[in-house]
């Protein structure tokens, strides 16, 4: 193997079309654009959703309903969920730190502590909001639900 022998593998190099360079070329002329319309001229670029003047897909789906700008989200959390966390834990009182540490909840989520399941040991409960039901359980298990 000599130096003057190398040659790039088959296929990795491609022959580059060159444009504008006479009629002879084949890709003289027009340069391989055509004549008049939008793409022939410098500058062109379609809009992102552009479908040829056809009716674009955002505009045939029907569109219906309502979004409300000022919804609040709430993470839903229920009371056996907090009963695990205090078996597992050890702790008298959660606040949305205890419930950050152990995955339950994000930083920025607004908490709402729901129903579902039973809560038996005596706990404060510090969330963003409660259902009716799961105050009146933390507080018949003798703990505080405090709204933030």
């Amino acid at each position: 193997m000599n130096l003057n022998t190398l040659k790039p593998a088959e296929g990795s190099v491609q022959k580059r079309k060159r444009v504008g360079r006479g009629t002879g070329s084949g890709m003289g002329g027009t340069s391989t654009r055509g004549h008049k319309g939008a793409q022939s001229r410098s500058g062109y670029s379609a809009k992102k959703n552009f479908e040829g003047g056809q009716m674009p897909l955002q505009r045939r789906v029907p569109k219906f309903g309502f979004k409300n700008i000022n919804r609040v989200e709430y993470k839903p959390i229920n009371l056996d969920t907090l009963q695990q966390l205090i078996e597992k834990a050890g702790v008298t009182s959660i606040d949305i730190d205890v419930l950050m540490q152990h995955g339950l909840a994000g930083k920025n989520d607004k908490i709402k502590i729901l129903s579902r399941g039973e809560i038996s040991s005596v706990v404060e409960v510090k969330a963003h909001g409660f259902s009716q039901k799961a105050i009146e359980a933390i507080e018949k298990a003798g703990g505080k639900a405090i709204t933030l």
